[in-house]
């Protein structure tokens, strides 16, 4: 056993207080210390200290009272050195209560040792506050108003130990008129003397009142504003008059009056016939009051005629009433008359600062004819000509404000300033009346301006006869070689066919980066009959493409497209031929570019350049099915007959592989009423190819014309050599059709053997098992396709509406649909289904329910139908159109909800919305 004591035996470690651990702290009381001791005194403690200054060799006695020079005066007593020699700093007011520790009275550092360190420090400090005193107090200094004379040397001070600034602080503290504050309390005073307060200066009258009677209180008259000019107003303000109309007081007047008389007409109650519900019409009083407010209005209106302020004007002045409202319609526009003296006065100051700047003057005088002031206008253009004769504006703008005659001159000035300016001519011959002043003024113009197109296309449509205007032409076309329009105009006009080539042929030398003469060329010879067109277009992409001047495709179908509009078509079939691929590479997607091509066209009406780019298409890819399907199309919208046969003849031909182009052959034939073409078409397709589409088609044909056994045989040679799950359904389909059950339903079990996962087939054969009322098999059947195919949608609803209307169970129709919608999720024609169950049952609360789980947001909520369903069957009539809105907004777009909505409108017989 070990001789070491336990835990709980040992010695408590030094320092330990117990519970500190766990957050307890100890406490010390009174009886913890003992009885109080009395503590040495103040006195005890100072001869302490002198004893210890003394044994320091530091003097303690005021030498300098051993003099008779201040022997009655009092100074301040020296601090008391420490017990190290240094002097006590001398407490201040605040330093106690600044420095003092808040949890400890006494000090922060009162239970530390004090040694010879601090006693030094002590010294050092007081040191450095006792001279920065002494600075303060200097600042404090003022200069006495005479010498003290009893003031000891500077020598006799420092033989005593007393230092001058220390003298001069006492003297400071001594002298009541050194101290600044004495000095600024003086100052404050006098300044109070010579400006006293309202307060100070009513003081002897404020004391003077204690002396008044009850008397003269009395008698103090009230305040007011007795000045003149007040006075005056006040006074005229009481001899003002208003006149008062006459309806006024005549209503004040039968206010009071009483009326005892009875009417022939009084109803048993007291009242009349007139006003039997209470109320009361009388129309002549209401004419009357109409008759005043217009009266009333009138004598506004009419701006200063006599009595009009008076309130009992009868009259008016017709002629200045006319003119005021006519001064109103001018200015109805809304235009302010301060906004347009603004307007003016910055457009003043614009030309002002500017005289030659035109637009300035234009827009003063158009503000001017706004504000119906056409006189300033023509004034401000006149001088606006006059600092700008060469400004075509102002000219042109000055012409405009003036009529007849005066227009007329200042168009001979105007070109007068500027005869080489064609507005100005142009207008000139604009303000003429007769064609041959028109012909004189425009010659004129020609004389100095041969160059102008415009001049000469203007004279030239002034000439009635066609031989002056040839002559016109050739003139014009001499002057002007680069003029294509007048070239043109020139070919359009002569007499042979011979001239209209030269003159093409010479603008086509002085133009050969100019498409438009090769195009004009083309047109002419597809005039004239010549086969020449598509030879000259090839030229021109040759002469264009060396002058590097080729236009874009864009542009060139748009000139093609031109062409057709104006009638030559073949040009613009050459145009489009010679002129659609330049530019694109090989690589790029031109077949989808020139498909895009000819759908513009189309949409701009342009057929014949649709159907050129599609023959293009053809002619580089000739077995592209769609190009030839479009083409077809096209034909079929757009052209006649003949062309589509046309058009798929040689479709077939080039694709003898494409099932739907002899489809639609045979179909277009058959519509015509050529069965026989159509049969032929079709064996043509066997031969080039037997698959299933081609006799599907054939049989369809012969359905239709009756050929029934006709039909089945093809259906059977269909089975033996395309047999497809398609070729059996339709087997299956036309036995029904033809109520040949027994046939259907073994032809339906035969396919059922090879191709097992088709439902259509298991839905076949049950719904041949209903029509015969076996539901037993029927059942079978659709279970036993739902086994096979569990995400056919349609055959669980067969089975759900079998078990419904056949077997009259409700139960398992929900049942199966449960089932149905647990192997297909998310399914809206399953939702759909349930619901329509539930409301064949008379169940609404339960399809309400069913329809709330399937608009849920991970279910069906975007599904029309189901919405549809919603508004149509499952909501009040109140609620279709709010539950319209959610459901577009939901939706967006389905064609079911769109109908519906339509549906409700149509019912509101809103028929625009709908």
């Amino acid at each position: 056993m070990s001789g070491r004591k336990d835990f709980l035996s040992q010695q408590a470690p030094e320092n330990y207080v117990a519970g500190l651990g766990r957050g307890a702290t100890g406490f010390t009381t009174r009886s913890d210390l003992g009885p109080a001791r009395e503590g040495p005194s103040e006195d005890q403690i100072k001869e302490a200290l002198a004893k210890r200054a003394a044994q320091l060799g530091v003097s303690h006695t005021n030498s300098f009272g051993r003099h008779g020079y201040l022997a009655n005066a009092t100074f301040p007593q020296a601090p008391t050195p420490s017990a190290y020699g240094a002097v006590e700093k001398k407490e201040e007011e605040d330093d106690d209560e600044r420095f003092q520790d808040p949890e400890n009275e006494v000090g922060l550092f009162a239970t530390g040792a004090y040694d010879r360190d601090d006693d030094e420090a002590d010294r050092i400090y007081q040191d450095i506050d006792e001279r920065m005193d002494r600075r303060r107090k200097a600042r404090r200094l003022v200069s006495l108003p005479h010498p003290l004379p009893f003031l000891p040397r500077t020598s006799a001070c420092e033989a005593y130990g007393l230092s001058v600034p220390l003298l001069s602080e006492q003297i400071a503290d001594l002298s009541p008129f050194a101290l600044r504050e004495a000095r600024e309390k003086q100052e404050r005073e006098e300044y109070e003397a010579k400006n006293p307060k309202i307060q100070q200066q009513f003081a002897d009258l404020k004391r003077s009142l204690g002396s008044v009677t009850d008397e003269q209180w009395q008698n103090i008259p009230e305040v007011g504003d007795l000045t003149g000019k007040n006075r005056r107003a006040k006074q005229n303000l009481r001899q003002r008059f208003y006149a008062v109309p006459d309806s006024v007081i005549a209503g004040a007047r039968n206010t009071t009056e009483f009326d005892t008389s009875v009417n022939d007409g009084a109803q048993p109650n007291g009242s009349s016939a007139d006003n039997a519900d209470g109320t009361m019409t009388n129309f002549a009083d209401i004419g009357a009051a109409r008759d005043k407010v217009l009266q009333v209005n009138l004598d506004k209106a009419a701006m200063g005629s006599a009595d009009a302020n008076s309130g009992s004007a009868s009259t008016i002045d017709p002629k200045g009433y006319l003119t005021s409202l006519s001064k109103k319609e001018s200015n109805s526009q809304g235009y302010d008359i301060g906004d347009v003296k603004r307007v003016e006065s910055l457009l003043q100051s614009v030309i002002k600062t500017n005289s030659r700047h035109p637009p300035g003057y234009i827009a003063l005088a158009r503000l001017h004819e706004l504000a119906g002031k056409p006189v300033k206008a023509r004034d401000v253009m006149a001088q606006c000509c006059s600092l700008n004769p060469h400004s075509e504006d102002a000219w042109l703008e000055n012409i405009r404000l003036n009529e007849g005659h005066n227009a007329k001159v200042i168009a001979a000035a105007s070109v007068k300033e500027n005869p080489q300016s064609t507005r100005l001519w142009t207008r000139a011959t604009e303000l003429e009346t007769d064609p041959q002043s028109k012909k004189r003024v425009l010659r004129r113009a020609l004389d100095l301006l041969p160059k102008s197109v415009v001049l000469w296309k203007q004279l030239v449509q002034l000439s009635q006869d066609e031989g002056e205007a040839r002559l016109l032409l050739s003139k014009a076309c001499s002057e002007i070689p680069a003029s294509i329009e007048l070239h043109l105009a020139l070919a359009r006009i002569v007499e042979t066919v011979v001239e209209a080539r030269q003159v093409l042929n010479t603008c086509r030398r002085a133009n050969p980066k100019n498409a438009e003469v090769w195009i004009a060329a083309s047109r002419l010879e597809e005039q004239v009959g010549s086969k020449n067109t598509a030879t000259i277009m090839k030229r021109a992409v040759q002469s264009l493409a060396h002058e590097n001047a080729m236009l874009k495709r864009e542009e060139w179908i748009e000139q093609a497209e031109k062409c057709e509009e104006e009638g030559a078509v073949l040009t613009g079939q050459n145009i489009i031929r010679e002129t659609l691929s330049y530019g694109l590479d090989e690589d790029d997607d031109r077949k989808k570019l020139f498909m895009e091509d000819a759908q513009a066209s189309i949409s701009r009406g342009r057929y014949e350049i649709a159907r050129a780019i599609y023959a293009y298409i053809i002619r580089i890819w000739p077995t592209s099915k769609s190009a030839w399907e479009a083409s077809a199309n096209l034909e079929k919208v757009h052209g006649k007959k003949e062309d589509l046969w046309n058009v798929l003849q040689k479709a077939v031909e080039a694709v003898p592989q494409a099932d739907d182009l002899w489809i639609q052959y045979a179909n277009e034939k058959y519509l015509s009423g050529d069965v026989d073409g159509a049969r032929i078409v079709l064996g043509k397709a066997f031969n080039q190819s037997p698959s299933e589409n081609i006799y599907l088609e054939a049989i369809n044909l012969e359905a239709r014309n009756g050929q029934i056994d006709q039909a089945r045989d093809l259906l059977a040679q269909a089975r033996q050599e395309a047999g497809t799950d398609r070729v059996w359904i339709k087997s299956v389909a036309f036995a029904r059709t033809h109520d040949d059950n027994a046939t259907a339903l073994d032809l339906v079990t035969q396919a059922l053997n090879l191709y097992p996962s088709q439902w259509k087939l298991w839905a076949q054969k049950g719904q041949i098992y209903a029509a015969q009322h076996l539901i037993p098999q029927a059942r079978e059947a659709y279970a036993t396709g739902t086994r096979a195919c569990p995400k056919a949608t349609s055959l669980w609803i067969l089975l759900s509406q079998l078990e419904e209307s056949q077997a009259g169970s409700v139960v398992k129709a929900r049942s199966v649909l449960d089932r149905a919608k647990a192997a297909n999720p998310k399914n809206e024609r399953l939702w759909l289904e349930s619901i329509r169950l539930e409301r064949r049952a008379g169940n609404l609360t339960a399809a309400k329910n069913l329809m709330a789980r399937a608009l849920q947001p991970t279910e069906c909520h975007r599904s029309g139908p189901l919405w549809s369903e919603r508004i149509w069957h499952l909501e009040p009539r109140t609620q279709r159109k709010p539950l319209s809105l959610e459901a577009v907004k939901v939706v967006e777009s389905d064609p079911t909800l769109f109908t519906t909505v339509a549906r409700v409108f149509w019912a509101e017989r809103k028929l625009e919305k709908a």
